[in-house]
């Protein structure tokens, strides 16, 4: 990023998982947080996903293009006001080649399709897990925005060590595909109160991007 005392290079986490710190400029940024409050608004809005057991998650949650629930995918809300997902933006897509050829040095031409964007306030956490709901090897793409996190990138095999923990700060983009599309990854930390200040923006959200491999006859 910009301005940083100790610039942050790029690294790859793991074979396939890598952290381009800084990626997004000040304006897209602001660009991004403008259209999260417009995509947020209802219906098919920000919503608390309740777990299959009774839990509710801390953070809160929209999709556009297929809407995901514990654990599958959707075009409408099934677990919430029931209305049709939002479309998927161009916009989102040209971001998210552009991350995977940033990333890899080589386009993906697979089409993105699913944007799921949670929100995190200064408390909110979210457990280690895997982005297995889709039919689709593509990489995933996780674009930051405001408060900076704790990232946890772990393995594929468990929820256990090893994992590597990085931070992500407000622009960042963190890619992971190939050998570690499967990896367990989580939030165990908020560092509030670390966004820009020319944000606008009070906690942390997160635009993760991803292709479902889906057609409307698997949908529920």
């Amino acid at each position: 990023m910009t301005g940083e005392l100790f610039p942050r290079p790029p690294a790859e986490v793991a074979p396939g998982a890598v952290h381009l710190p800084g990626w997004l400029d000040a304006g897209e940024q602001r660009r991004l947080v403008e259209s999260c409050r417009t995509w947020a608004k209802p219906p098919a809005g920000l919503r608390t996903v309740r777990m299959p057991r009774g839990g509710e998650m801390s953070v809160r949650s929209f999709c556009l293009g297929w809407h995901w629930y514990p654990y599958g995918y959707a075009r409408t809300v099934v677990d919430g006001d029931g209305a049709p997902v939002k479309p998927f933006p161009a916009v989102l897509g040209d971001l998210a080649r552009r991350a995977a050829q940033a990333a890899y040095g080589a386009p993906c031409t697979a089409p993105y399709d699913i944007a799921l964007i949670n929100f995190y306030d200064a408390t909110a956490r979210m457990g280690l897990h895997r982005d297995s709901d889709e039919r689709s090897d593509a990489p995933v793409v996780s674009l930051s925005l405001g408060d900076t996190c704790v990232f946890r990138f772990g393995n594929t095999g468990t929820r256990t060590r090893p994992w590597t923990d990085v931070e992500l700060l407000s622009g960042d983009l963190f890619v992971f595909g190939g050998p570690s599309r499967l990896a367990y990854h989580g939030v165990p930390r908020i560092r509030p109160g670390t966004a820009p200040p020319d944000l606008g923006l009070t906690g942390r959200l997160n635009i993760t991007l991803r292709v479902s491999g889906l057609d409307d006859s698997a949908g529920h």
